[in-house]
């Protein structure tokens, strides 16, 4: 049986400032963009903890199912704002970097959609959640959600 490490009880200080800063990124702009943001990084990291998380929270705050399924392949999908996708779009550049460095197309979609201050708290946004990702991979944490019932 494998121990699992709670960053929590280990590092209490550092978590709490942690999590201040989450909330923060995650209050920065708006609520849709935002949970839209946490669930693709999570898609793209394989993180099951943040992609029950966040789905159960996008759906809490209103997403639709159709946006939700069609997150993994949102390339294709035109349910998504200019905006959300130029979001995606920087999400994925960064949350892909080790696969290269390809931000330069996504940049330039982001400059469009988002004033430099918003760019920022976007970029904040999404290192945050994947910090978030690896904590909980790195350590196999697992939280139960209380599901929401499809509309």
């Amino acid at each position: 049986m494998t121990v699992v490490t709670d960053p929590f009880a280990a590092a209490p200080q550092l978590m709490k400032q942690w999590m201040g800063l989450s909330l923060a990124a995650q209050d920065s702009l708006e609520k849709s963009l935002i949970e839209l943001v946490k669930l693709r990084a999570s898609i793209v990291n394989g993180c099951a903890n943040c992609i029950n998380m966040h789905s159960i929270e996008a759906r809490a705050a209103g997403e639709t199912e159709q946006r939700l399924h069609l997150l993994a392949a949102w390339q294709e999908a035109p349910v998504y704002t200019p905006r959300e996708r130029a979001a995606l779009a920087w999400t994925d550049a960064l949350t892909r970097l080790s696969a290269g460095h390809t931000q330069q197309a996504a940049k330039e979609g982001l400059e469009a959609h988002f004033t430099a201050e918003e760019q920022v708290k976007l970029t904040l946004m999404i290192n945050v959640i994947n910090g978030w990702n690896r904590l909980a991979v790195g350590f196999d944490l697992w939280y139960d959600m209380p599901a929401t019932k499809a509309a």
